[in-house]
Protein backbone atom coordinates (compact mmCIF):
# COMPACT_ATOMS: atom_id res chain seq x y z
CA UNK A 1 0.00 0.00 0.00
CA UNK A 2 1.32 3.45 -0.88
CA UNK A 3 0.57 6.59 1.08
CA UNK A 4 -1.97 9.01 -0.37
CA UNK A 5 0.26 12.05 -0.03
CA UNK A 6 -2.19 14.53 -1.53
CA UNK A 7 -4.85 13.47 0.97
CA UNK A 8 -2.34 13.68 3.81
CA UNK A 9 -1.28 17.17 2.77
CA UNK A 10 -4.77 18.57 2.35
CA UNK A 11 -5.81 17.08 5.69
CA UNK A 12 -2.83 18.66 7.45
CA UNK A 13 -3.47 21.97 5.71
CA UNK A 14 -7.09 21.97 6.79
CA UNK A 15 -6.18 21.24 10.42
CA UNK A 16 -3.12 23.30 11.43
CA UNK A 17 -2.04 23.58 15.05
CA UNK A 18 0.02 26.16 16.90
CA UNK A 19 3.48 25.49 18.32
CA UNK A 20 3.63 22.81 21.03
CA UNK A 21 -0.04 22.05 20.35
CA UNK A 22 0.53 19.70 17.38
CA UNK A 23 -1.21 16.70 18.91
CA UNK A 24 -3.57 15.99 15.99
CA UNK A 25 -0.70 16.50 13.55
CA UNK A 26 1.41 14.03 15.51
CA UNK A 27 -1.51 11.61 15.35
CA UNK A 28 -1.63 11.85 11.56
CA UNK A 29 2.12 11.24 11.40
CA UNK A 30 2.04 8.20 13.67
CA UNK A 31 -0.92 6.76 11.80
CA UNK A 32 1.01 6.91 8.54
CA UNK A 33 4.22 5.59 10.12
CA UNK A 34 2.26 2.65 11.47
CA UNK A 35 0.86 2.04 7.98
CA UNK A 36 4.47 1.80 6.76
CA UNK A 37 5.30 -0.67 9.51
CA UNK A 38 7.67 1.76 11.26
CA UNK A 39 8.03 2.07 15.01
CA UNK A 40 7.97 5.54 16.50
CA UNK A 41 8.07 7.54 19.70
CA UNK A 42 5.57 10.29 20.43
CA UNK A 43 5.83 13.21 22.81
CA UNK A 44 9.51 13.95 22.20
CA UNK A 45 10.06 17.56 23.15
CA UNK A 46 6.38 17.70 24.18
CA UNK A 47 4.72 17.01 20.82
CA UNK A 48 7.48 15.78 18.51
CA UNK A 49 7.68 12.38 16.81
CA UNK A 50 10.78 10.34 16.00
CA UNK A 51 11.08 7.19 13.90
CA UNK A 52 14.17 5.18 12.92
CA UNK A 53 14.96 2.90 9.97
CA UNK A 54 17.93 0.72 10.94
CA UNK A 55 19.42 -1.01 7.92
CA UNK A 56 22.82 -2.42 8.78
CA UNK A 57 26.16 -0.69 9.14
CA UNK A 58 26.69 2.73 7.67
CA UNK A 59 26.24 6.44 8.31
CA UNK A 60 23.50 7.89 10.49
CA UNK A 61 21.43 10.40 8.53
CA UNK A 62 18.97 12.64 10.35
CA UNK A 63 16.03 14.02 8.39
CA UNK A 64 14.03 16.84 9.94
CA UNK A 65 10.58 18.26 9.20
CA UNK A 66 8.80 20.88 11.31
CA UNK A 67 5.05 20.70 11.77
CA UNK A 68 3.51 23.76 13.48
CA UNK A 69 1.17 26.36 12.01
CA UNK A 70 0.90 30.11 12.48
CA UNK A 71 -1.68 32.53 13.94
CA UNK A 72 -2.80 33.69 10.47
CA UNK A 73 -6.32 33.83 9.02
CA UNK A 74 -6.19 31.95 5.70
CA UNK A 75 -7.46 33.85 2.65
CA UNK A 76 -6.48 31.47 -0.15
CA UNK A 77 -10.04 30.40 -0.99
CA UNK A 78 -8.86 26.79 -1.40
CA UNK A 79 -11.45 24.04 -0.90
CA UNK A 80 -9.20 22.69 1.86
CA UNK A 81 -8.44 26.09 3.42
CA UNK A 82 -8.08 26.21 7.17
CA UNK A 83 -10.83 27.61 9.36
CA UNK A 84 -9.09 26.36 12.49
CA UNK A 85 -8.62 28.43 15.60
CA UNK A 86 -6.32 28.05 18.56
CA UNK A 87 -5.26 29.66 21.80
CA UNK A 88 -1.90 31.41 21.73
CA UNK A 89 0.54 31.62 24.69
CA UNK A 90 -1.13 34.85 25.84
CA UNK A 91 -4.47 33.03 26.11
CA UNK A 92 -5.97 34.76 23.08
CA UNK A 93 -8.22 32.98 20.60
CA UNK A 94 -6.53 33.26 17.19
CA UNK A 95 -6.96 31.89 13.65
CA UNK A 96 -4.46 29.21 12.62
CA UNK A 97 -3.03 28.49 9.17
CA UNK A 98 -0.17 26.54 7.62
CA UNK A 99 1.19 29.75 6.12
CA UNK A 100 4.81 28.56 6.04
CA UNK A 101 4.54 25.16 4.39
CA UNK A 102 5.18 22.92 7.38
CA UNK A 103 2.28 20.74 6.25
CA UNK A 104 4.18 20.16 3.02
CA UNK A 105 7.36 19.44 4.98
CA UNK A 106 5.60 16.68 6.93
CA UNK A 107 4.04 15.25 3.77
CA UNK A 108 7.37 15.15 1.93
CA UNK A 109 9.06 13.49 4.91
CA UNK A 110 6.41 10.76 5.06
CA UNK A 111 6.78 10.17 1.32
CA UNK A 112 10.58 9.98 1.59
CA UNK A 113 10.35 7.51 4.48
CA UNK A 114 8.06 5.32 2.39
CA UNK A 115 10.62 5.28 -0.44
CA UNK A 116 13.59 4.69 1.84
CA UNK A 117 11.81 1.93 3.71
CA UNK A 118 10.84 0.18 0.48
CA UNK A 119 14.37 0.33 -0.98
CA UNK A 120 16.43 -1.02 1.92
CA UNK A 121 18.13 -3.51 -0.40
CA UNK A 122 19.76 -0.52 -2.15
CA UNK A 123 21.35 1.24 0.82
CA UNK A 124 22.74 0.67 4.30
CA UNK A 125 22.97 2.81 7.39
CA UNK A 126 20.46 4.39 9.73
CA UNK A 127 17.80 7.02 9.04
CA UNK A 128 16.47 9.00 11.99
CA UNK A 129 13.40 11.02 10.99
CA UNK A 130 12.56 13.90 13.33
CA UNK A 131 9.13 15.52 13.14
CA UNK A 132 9.82 18.66 15.15
CA UNK A 133 7.31 20.89 16.93
CA UNK A 134 7.40 24.63 17.55
CA UNK A 135 9.81 25.85 14.88
CA UNK A 136 7.82 29.07 14.66
CA UNK A 137 8.65 29.77 18.31
CA UNK A 138 12.27 28.84 17.73
CA UNK A 139 11.95 26.39 20.60
CA UNK A 140 11.14 22.94 19.24
CA UNK A 141 14.63 21.70 18.39
CA UNK A 142 16.00 22.62 21.79
CA UNK A 143 12.96 21.07 23.47
CA UNK A 144 13.69 17.76 21.74
CA UNK A 145 17.38 17.98 22.64
CA UNK A 146 16.51 18.75 26.27
CA UNK A 147 14.22 15.71 26.20
CA UNK A 148 17.20 13.51 25.38
CA UNK A 149 16.78 12.88 21.66
CA UNK A 150 20.57 12.49 21.28
CA UNK A 151 20.65 9.99 24.15
CA UNK A 152 17.85 7.75 22.90
CA UNK A 153 18.70 7.73 19.19
CA UNK A 154 21.89 7.32 17.16
CA UNK A 155 23.69 10.64 16.83
CA UNK A 156 23.82 12.05 13.31
CA UNK A 157 26.73 11.93 10.92
CA UNK A 158 24.81 14.56 8.95
CA UNK A 159 21.60 16.54 9.44
CA UNK A 160 19.40 17.19 6.40
CA UNK A 161 16.28 19.30 6.03
CA UNK A 162 14.27 21.30 3.53
CA UNK A 163 11.83 24.19 3.43
CA UNK A 164 9.13 25.19 0.99
CA UNK A 165 9.61 28.63 -0.55
CA UNK A 166 8.13 30.77 -3.36
CA UNK A 167 10.39 29.49 -6.13
CA UNK A 168 9.02 27.74 -9.23
CA UNK A 169 7.81 24.23 -8.42
CA UNK A 170 10.55 21.74 -9.25
CA UNK A 171 13.38 24.13 -8.38
CA UNK A 172 15.84 23.44 -5.57
CA UNK A 173 17.61 26.36 -3.87
CA UNK A 174 20.75 25.75 -1.81
CA UNK A 175 24.12 27.36 -1.18
CA UNK A 176 27.20 26.57 0.91
CA UNK A 177 27.86 28.67 3.99
CA UNK A 178 25.24 30.86 5.60
CA UNK A 179 21.87 29.88 4.16
CA UNK A 180 19.65 31.64 6.70
CA UNK A 181 20.23 34.47 9.14
CA UNK A 182 20.58 34.34 12.89
CA UNK A 183 17.78 35.96 14.84
CA UNK A 184 16.54 37.04 18.24
CA UNK A 185 13.01 37.69 19.41
CA UNK A 186 12.97 40.57 21.88
CA UNK A 187 10.20 41.90 24.11
CA UNK A 188 10.47 45.50 25.35
CA UNK A 189 8.20 46.85 28.06
CA UNK A 190 8.22 50.66 28.31
CA UNK A 191 7.14 51.90 31.73
CA UNK A 192 5.29 55.19 31.94
CA UNK A 193 2.80 56.68 34.38
CA UNK A 194 -0.85 56.25 33.55
CA UNK A 195 -3.68 58.70 33.99
CA UNK A 196 -6.68 60.43 32.46
CA UNK A 197 -6.51 61.24 28.76
CA UNK A 198 -7.66 64.80 29.53
CA UNK A 199 -4.63 65.40 31.79
CA UNK A 200 -1.64 64.21 29.76
CA UNK A 201 0.68 66.59 31.65
CA UNK A 202 0.21 64.50 34.80
CA UNK A 203 1.33 61.31 33.05
CA UNK A 204 4.36 59.83 31.34
CA UNK A 205 2.77 58.56 28.17
CA UNK A 206 4.19 55.17 27.12
CA UNK A 207 2.28 55.29 23.83
CA UNK A 208 4.23 58.35 22.70
CA UNK A 209 7.38 56.74 24.11
CA UNK A 210 6.67 53.60 22.07
CA UNK A 211 6.00 55.58 18.89
CA UNK A 212 9.28 57.44 19.22
CA UNK A 213 11.11 54.19 19.95
CA UNK A 214 9.68 52.43 16.91
CA UNK A 215 10.68 55.25 14.60
CA UNK A 216 14.17 55.59 16.07
CA UNK A 217 14.78 51.84 15.84
CA UNK A 218 14.39 52.12 12.07
CA UNK A 219 17.55 54.22 11.89
CA UNK A 220 19.74 51.39 13.19
CA UNK A 221 19.78 49.61 9.84
CA UNK A 222 19.40 52.70 7.66
CA UNK A 223 22.06 54.80 9.40
CA UNK A 224 24.30 52.56 11.52
CA UNK A 225 24.80 49.38 9.48
CA UNK A 226 27.13 49.35 6.48
CA UNK A 227 24.88 49.20 3.39
CA UNK A 228 26.98 46.28 2.15
CA UNK A 229 25.98 44.23 5.20
CA UNK A 230 22.68 42.56 6.11
CA UNK A 231 20.58 43.34 9.17
CA UNK A 232 16.86 43.53 9.96
CA UNK A 233 15.14 45.30 12.84
CA UNK A 234 11.39 44.71 12.76
CA UNK A 235 8.82 45.77 15.35
CA UNK A 236 6.14 43.20 14.69
CA UNK A 237 3.82 43.87 17.62
CA UNK A 238 2.90 46.87 19.75
CA UNK A 239 0.34 46.82 22.57
CA UNK A 240 -0.73 49.59 24.90
CA UNK A 241 -3.94 50.77 26.51
CA UNK A 242 -7.54 49.64 26.69
CA UNK A 243 -9.60 52.83 26.23
CA UNK A 244 -9.32 56.09 24.32
CA UNK A 245 -9.41 58.37 27.36
CA UNK A 246 -6.98 56.43 29.54
CA UNK A 247 -3.24 56.89 29.18
CA UNK A 248 -1.81 53.48 30.10
CA UNK A 249 1.08 52.77 32.39
CA UNK A 250 2.94 50.48 29.98
CA UNK A 251 3.52 49.77 26.31
CA UNK A 252 4.95 46.52 25.00
CA UNK A 253 6.94 46.09 21.78
CA UNK A 254 7.94 42.77 20.26
CA UNK A 255 10.96 42.86 17.97
CA UNK A 256 12.45 40.49 15.43
CA UNK A 257 16.17 41.04 14.86
CA UNK A 258 18.21 39.29 12.16
CA UNK A 259 21.88 39.23 11.22
CA UNK A 260 24.39 37.01 9.40
CA UNK A 261 26.82 36.27 12.24
CA UNK A 262 27.57 36.64 15.94
CA UNK A 263 29.55 39.89 15.54
CA UNK A 264 26.62 41.59 13.82
CA UNK A 265 24.29 40.17 16.45
CA UNK A 266 26.24 41.76 19.28
CA UNK A 267 26.30 45.12 17.48
CA UNK A 268 22.56 45.17 16.73
CA UNK A 269 21.55 44.08 20.21
CA UNK A 270 23.69 46.84 21.75
CA UNK A 271 22.18 49.44 19.43
CA UNK A 272 18.61 48.33 20.08
CA UNK A 273 19.15 48.53 23.84
CA UNK A 274 20.77 51.96 23.50
CA UNK A 275 17.81 53.33 21.51
CA UNK A 276 15.20 51.84 23.83
CA UNK A 277 16.81 53.21 26.97
CA UNK A 278 17.54 56.60 25.40
CA UNK A 279 13.96 57.13 24.23
CA UNK A 280 12.67 56.16 27.66
CA UNK A 281 15.01 58.68 29.24
CA UNK A 282 13.98 61.34 26.72
CA UNK A 283 10.34 60.78 27.73
CA UNK A 284 11.16 61.20 31.40
CA UNK A 285 10.46 57.59 32.31
CA UNK A 286 10.91 56.96 36.01
CA UNK A 287 11.66 53.26 35.49
CA UNK A 288 14.13 51.65 33.11
CA UNK A 289 12.59 49.65 30.25
CA UNK A 290 12.39 45.89 30.68
CA UNK A 291 14.15 44.07 27.83
CA UNK A 292 13.85 40.28 27.59
CA UNK A 293 14.75 37.68 24.99
CA UNK A 294 12.03 35.37 23.68
CA UNK A 295 14.33 33.19 21.60
CA UNK A 296 17.76 33.11 20.00
CA UNK A 297 18.42 31.26 16.76
CA UNK A 298 21.89 30.72 15.28
CA UNK A 299 22.61 31.22 11.59
CA UNK A 300 21.80 28.23 9.41
CA UNK A 301 25.21 27.34 7.97
CA UNK A 302 25.49 24.67 5.28
CA UNK A 303 28.63 22.55 5.29
CA UNK A 304 30.49 23.34 2.04
CA UNK A 305 31.63 19.81 1.14
CA UNK A 306 28.30 18.22 1.97
CA UNK A 307 26.42 20.90 0.03
CA UNK A 308 28.58 20.22 -3.03
CA UNK A 309 27.80 16.50 -2.78
CA UNK A 310 24.08 17.16 -2.40
CA UNK A 311 24.02 19.61 -5.32
CA UNK A 312 25.76 17.12 -7.60
CA UNK A 313 23.36 14.35 -6.54
CA UNK A 314 20.33 16.50 -7.25
CA UNK A 315 21.72 17.62 -10.60
CA UNK A 316 22.10 13.95 -11.54
CA UNK A 317 18.62 13.11 -10.33
CA UNK A 318 16.68 16.10 -11.64
CA UNK A 319 18.82 17.54 -14.42
CA UNK A 320 21.36 20.34 -14.67
CA UNK A 321 19.92 23.73 -13.80
CA UNK A 322 17.40 22.40 -11.28
CA UNK A 323 19.56 23.54 -8.36
CA UNK A 324 20.06 27.30 -8.02
CA UNK A 325 21.77 29.54 -5.48
CA UNK A 326 18.90 31.45 -3.86
CA UNK A 327 21.20 33.75 -1.90
CA UNK A 328 21.11 34.05 1.85
CA UNK A 329 17.61 34.14 3.30
CA UNK A 330 16.95 36.67 6.06
CA UNK A 331 14.48 34.26 7.64
CA UNK A 332 15.73 32.08 10.49
CA UNK A 333 15.45 28.45 11.55
CA UNK A 334 16.14 26.32 14.61
CA UNK A 335 17.22 23.20 12.67
CA UNK A 336 20.86 24.22 13.27
CA UNK A 337 20.65 23.19 16.93
CA UNK A 338 20.55 19.52 15.91
CA UNK A 339 23.77 19.91 13.94
CA UNK A 340 25.52 22.24 16.36
CA UNK A 341 24.79 20.25 19.49
CA UNK A 342 25.77 16.94 17.88
CA UNK A 343 28.81 18.25 16.01
CA UNK A 344 27.43 17.02 12.66
CA UNK A 345 27.46 18.92 9.35
CA UNK A 346 24.19 20.40 8.11
CA UNK A 347 22.66 20.84 4.67
CA UNK A 348 19.37 22.72 4.57
CA UNK A 349 17.78 23.58 1.24
CA UNK A 350 14.64 25.11 -0.25
CA UNK A 351 12.24 23.74 -2.81
CA UNK A 352 9.76 25.67 -4.89
CA UNK A 353 5.99 25.53 -4.68
CA UNK A 354 4.82 28.15 -7.19
CA UNK A 355 3.25 27.30 -10.53
CA UNK A 356 6.17 27.84 -12.96
CA UNK A 357 4.10 29.77 -15.50
CA UNK A 358 2.68 32.04 -12.78
CA UNK A 359 6.21 32.67 -11.55
CA UNK A 360 7.54 33.37 -15.06
CA UNK A 361 4.68 35.79 -15.74
CA UNK A 362 5.39 37.66 -12.50
CA UNK A 363 9.09 37.88 -13.35
CA UNK A 364 8.28 39.24 -16.82
CA UNK A 365 5.89 41.81 -15.36
CA UNK A 366 8.20 42.76 -12.51
CA UNK A 367 5.48 41.94 -9.99
CA UNK A 368 6.91 39.07 -7.95
CA UNK A 369 6.54 40.94 -4.66
CA UNK A 370 2.88 41.61 -5.44
CA UNK A 371 1.75 38.47 -7.23
CA UNK A 372 3.73 35.67 -5.55
CA UNK A 373 2.69 35.24 -1.90
CA UNK A 374 5.56 34.57 0.45
CA UNK A 375 5.78 32.42 3.55
CA UNK A 376 3.60 33.74 6.40
CA UNK A 377 1.20 35.38 3.96
CA UNK A 378 -2.53 34.56 4.36
CA UNK A 379 -2.45 33.78 0.60
CA UNK A 380 0.46 31.30 0.78
CA UNK A 381 -0.72 28.26 -1.20
CA UNK A 382 1.74 25.93 -2.97
CA UNK A 383 0.55 24.04 -6.02
CA UNK A 384 0.13 20.40 -5.05
CA UNK A 385 1.95 18.94 -8.03
CA UNK A 386 4.84 18.69 -8.68
CA UNK A 387 5.57 20.27 -5.28
CA UNK A 388 4.76 17.12 -3.33
CA UNK A 389 6.74 14.87 -5.66
CA UNK A 390 9.80 17.10 -5.75
CA UNK A 391 9.83 17.46 -1.97
CA UNK A 392 9.67 13.67 -1.55
CA UNK A 393 12.32 13.01 -4.18
CA UNK A 394 14.69 15.75 -2.97
CA UNK A 395 14.70 14.39 0.57
CA UNK A 396 15.09 10.83 -0.70
CA UNK A 397 17.96 11.70 -3.04
CA UNK A 398 19.70 13.65 -0.30
CA UNK A 399 19.40 10.85 2.22
CA UNK A 400 20.63 8.24 -0.28
CA UNK A 401 23.65 10.39 -1.12
CA UNK A 402 24.90 10.19 2.46
CA UNK A 403 23.95 6.57 3.14
CA UNK A 404 26.06 3.73 1.78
Amino acid sequence: MSLDLEAIYTDLHRHPELSFQETRTAGVITRELAALGLDYEEGVGRTGVVTVIRNGDGPVVWLRADMDGLPVAEQTGLPYASTARGVDPAGQDVPVMHACGHDMHVTAMLGALEKLNASQDEWSGTVVAVFQPAEEYGAGAQAMIADGVFDRYPKPDIVLGQHLTPLPAGTIGVRPGTQMAASDGITVVLHGRGGHGSRPHSTIDPVVMAAATVMRLQTIVSREVDPREMAVVTVGSIHAGLKNNIIPAEATLELSLRYPNDTARADILERVERVVRAEAAASGAEQEPTISTLHTLPPTINDADSTARLTAAMDRAFGEGTVVDPGMFTGSEDVSWFARDSGAPLVYWFWGGVDPQQYADAVAAGTISRDIPTNHSPYFAPVLHPTIERGVDALTVAAREFLT
